[in-house]
């Protein structure tokens, strides 16, 4: 009795180490090939189970990949969310518990179809079925695509991938190249490898394609201030000033640039409450023909909060009017720390959910880029860099540059700002276009349009990046056609699948008319 019950849980403890192994692909690890050996792993333990024991070995993968991935959310619910811990815990217990149910779910369909056909399970339903839990993963309660496995693919092969299919081509490459394997081994054939030869085919067939050019003609010359100002005080009334004006020292010093940045809600007030500092900033910043872009928030009169980005200075617009600035408002807030899900219910349970303007409104989905200087800026704040679609859609042909504005404080010197700054890395890389992102703490850093970054600072001091960045001429796959290429896959896939089911059932059975 004691046997099986080790062995009972043998195949999920192995899952949760499984998971947790994936997590050391990510940043600031980087060793991307062992998200292959936690996918490789998982899927054998699948084989063959039961529906309920294979939810079970997702459910662990989950908890391994999650418990150790996202654990430093827990930073910011302890530190700042002045809850007991017990119940910072629970929270956080929580929100792991919920991540670990999609691969719950993988496993579970995992077993419910095609069973007892193991190429059918690993080639066909299973990539389809990760895939579509990764959207939804992305899309479901605002989304929360964090630790898509194709994100840790950013400094391997893979990575040119991305240009053509995005983040989510490359998880689905390498969920088929581990299937594949696991296949071959489980059913002692050789021609499941096809499948992870071709997908290696390609991607060598894609390497070295440029599929953008740089343009030495919009180099612009850039300095992105990092404050270091502590999270604790950042919001206290007697920092205010204290903050602004050491923005303000970094910046006097960088009046040659083109483009200076400040980090979201770089300015310790709301945009209204400080109408002469905005003005003089922008007078300043016109006169030595440079702009200035910061992050500030903004309540409109109807009490909406909006936490957005603001450009001074040289933008073609007359000289700054809070009522007719050029700004960006962040459309994919931030759960908890910016709008509450069932607040009425929640808000009452500790400070956590009442945190400082916890409730903004969203900007639009698509919005015109920011005219900064004579630059083409598409900006997505904090958080939403995750969101590749809503980046994708926010690009065209005329932008020159993305840009990220974050403040990672919340998480002090966790795995998380990495984390975050190899997803805006990825961005790049789809879209084909250098990345600016400036961060209170950081990772401050340049991105170039390869994904790869070219100059950036440390964490955890004051400090000015300055360098010069070259933007590029064309559109990748990837910006002009998003995800439809993986619909197509999914559609190929489905079909193929109900056709080789249908063979090995020996096709349509001849329907014999009644005898009388």
């Amino acid at each position: 009795m004691n046997t099986a019950f080790f062995i009972s849980l043998g195949r999920p403890l192995l899952a949760a180490l499984a998971g947790a192994l994936a997590t050391l692909s990510f940043a600031p690890y980087g060793y991307w090939p062992l998200s292959f050996i936690s996918l490789i792993a998982f899927f054998f333990l699948l084989l063959n189970q039961s529906v309920k024991r294979s939810a079970l070995i997702g459910f662990s993968w989950g908890l391994g990949l999650f418990g150790t991935g996202i654990s430093w959310v827990h930073v910011s619910i302890d530190t700042f969310g002045g809850m007991p811990k017990i119940a910072s815990l629970f929270l956080m217990g929580s929100l792991i518990s919920y991540l670990a149910l999609y691969p719950t779910l993988f496993g579970a369909l995992f077993n419910r179809f095609n069973r007892g056909r193991p190429f059918h399970q690993l080639m066909l339903s299973g990539p389809v079925l990760w895939l579509l839990l990764d959207w939804i993963r992305g899309w479901a309660f605002t989304g929360f695509p964090w630790l898509w496995l194709g994100y840790s693919q950013i400094n391997s092969p893979f990575a040119d991938i991305a240009p053509i299919f995005g983040v989510e081509g490359i998880t689905l490459a390498m969920v088929l190249i581990s299937a594949g394997i696991v296949a071959a081994i489980s059913d002692r054939n050789w021609r499941p490898l096809l499948v992870p030869a071709t997908v290696l085919g390609l991607t060598l067939a894609v390497h070295g394609i440029e599929w953008v050019k740089p343009n030495p003609e919009k180099t612009v010359d850039v300095a992105l201030v990092q404050g270091n100002v502590p999270q604790e005080l950042k919001w206290l009334p007697s920092e205010r000033w204290p903050t602004l004006m050491k923005y303000i020292d970094l910046t006097r010093e960088n009046w040659d640039a083109d483009l200076i940045i400040w980090p979201e809600a770089a300015i310790p007030a709301l945009e209204a409450h400080l109408p002469s500092f905005l003005q003089n900033l922008d007078e300043v910043a016109r006169e030595n023909n440079s702009t200035v872009i910061t992050g500030v928030l903004d309540q409109k009169e109807n009490g909406e909060f909006f936490n957005n980005i603001l450009t001074l200075g040289l933008n073609n617009a007359k000289q700054y009017d809070y009522n007719t600035a050029t700004r960006y408002s962040k459309h994919h807030l931030l759960p908890f720390g910016e709008f509450v899900p069932f607040g009425d219910l929640l808000r009452p349970i500790a400070p956590f959910f009442n945190l400082p303007m916890s409730s903004f409104s969203r900007g639009d989905y698509v919005q015109p880029n920011l005219n900064a200087n004579g630059y083409q800026i598409a900006p997505a704040l904090c958080y939403e860099v995750a969101f590749s679609e809503q980046v994708r859609q926010n690009v065209d042909i005329n932008t020159d540059f993305l840009l990220t504005l974050s403040n990672d404080a919340w998480f002090g010197t966790s795995i998380g700002p990495f984390q975050h700054m190899e997803i805006a890395q990825m961005r790049s890389l789809e879209v084909g276009k250098p990345l600016l992102r400036a961060t209170n703490t950081g990772v401050t850093a340049v991105v170039d349009y390869k994904g790869q970054i070219t100059a950036q600072i440390p964490q955890f001091e004051t400090q000015v990046l300055r360098t010069k960045v070259t933007s590029t001429d064309g559109l990748t796959p990837y910006t002009s056609l998003g995800s439809w290429p993986l619909y197509g896959y999914i559609l190929w896939s489905l079909a193929l699948s109900m056709v080789l089911i249908r063979r090995q059932n020996g096709g349509f059975r001849e329907i014999q008319p009644e005898q009388p």
